[in-house]
């Protein structure tokens, strides 16, 4: 099957941004676009029931300038993994990627995340099933261990299973899932990081790409892994100080384009919204958008900067979000310092 890559000249997976649910969602991967244009951007999960039965459009619908954008699935039952891998092939993402991570105690029929570890020739199926029907990548992302198990060759079978069905690309967060007793958020924190589990899989799979994932927040970090793996996915760093990306075009893309002040992002960022307001109507008015929706995403731009606290605060002002005025980010940003920052 041909590579995607090949087919679309897409750039490289070397960083990307890990699918966060009620984080990543349109809104969000349109404002981190503004900060790079070739970093990978994933949806929030999203799962097969939700899609089957649920409004398409509204899991599906994204912009054109989010490219490339992978939709992440949430399933275990291979038919149905299809026929939503083949909608997201048609709705025209650049990757469909299978959550086996996410540390759900559901493991009854209609399981998904992080118990799917338990069960490697069943996301085996799921992955065969997947790529029967698309030309797209077929992606995995899954932790190194569920609950006890902690044995590095349990993550291997899983990996050397799995890409018997031709899966060529594996996102590890380089954590244990407690499936019992932790929550998710918990599960993002306790258990202990394994870079090293990461970096044995590609010694071991040197023909398939690695892309490691969890708790990494630097650039230094980055270069790091990527001394070992061909990937680094970065998480909640991405969403908490979304500046952080202005750097990677230059320095993991070879793109020389002049890197954004954190003030032309924000102003880049204005028309979008006007041209949503104006598409799906404010909440304020009887239409569905509320101005919220889209500048929650924005309120780390200025951390670390000098009136970064007003600029939030301006931003999360509930009577201000009300009036609906997108114009609402040129007051948040006229109380930063410097102004031409």
């Amino acid at each position: 099957m041909t590579s995607s890559h090949q087919q679309t000249k897409l750039p490289p997976r070397r960083v990307s941004v890990a699918p966060m649910l009620d984080w990543t969602d349109r809104h969000c991967r349109m404002f981190h676009r503004q900060l790079t244009r070739h970093t990978w951007l994933y949806t929030e999960m999203v799962t097969t029931g939700a899609l089957l039965y649920g409004d398409v459009a509204r899991h599906l619908n994204f912009n054109e300038e989010e490219h490339p954008v992978a939709l992440q699935l949430g399933g275990s039952e291979p038919a149905d993994l299809a026929k939503c891998a083949k909608l997201g092939e048609q709705w025209g993402y650049d990757e469909i990627n299978l959550n086996c991570g996410c540390p759900s105690e559901r493991v009854q029929k209609g399981a998904f995340g992080a118990c799917l570890m338990a069960e490697p020739q069943l996301v085996a199926d799921c992955v065969k099933a997947m790529r029967d029907v698309v030309e797209i990548d077929v992606t995995v992302k899954h932790r190194i261990g569920i609950d006890r198990v902690e044995s590095f060759d349990f993550v291997r079978d899983f990996v050397g299973t799995v890409a018997e069905a031709g899966c060529r690309t594996f996102i590890v967060h380089a954590r244990n899932a407690i499936l019992k007793g932790l929550s998710p958020k918990e599960n993002r924190e306790i258990p202990p990081l394994k870079p090293d589990y990461a970096y044995r899989l590609k010694r071991d799979f040197p023909q398939l790409e690695i892309i490691i994932n969890g708790g990494i927040k630097t650039l230094e970090e980055i270069d790091a892994h990527l001394q070992q793996v061909d990937g680094v996915m970065i998480g909640r760093e991405a969403y908490h100080n979304p500046y952080l990306m202005a750097s990677f075009d230059a320095r993991y893309f070879n793109d020389a384009t002049p890197v954004k002040s954190r003030a032309e992002v924000l102003r880049a960022m204005l028309p979008y919204l006007q041209d949503q307001l104006a598409r799906f109507g404010k909440a304020e008015a009887g239409g569905g958008l509320r101005l919220n929706s889209m500048t929650r995403h924005m309120l780390g731009l200025m951390a670390g900067m000098p009136g970064a606290r007003a600029f939030r605060q301006i931003l999360s002002d509930s009577r201000k979000l009300a009036a609906g005025d997108p114009a609402l980010l040129l007051e948040a940003l006229a109380h930063t310092q410097p102004l031409a920052a």
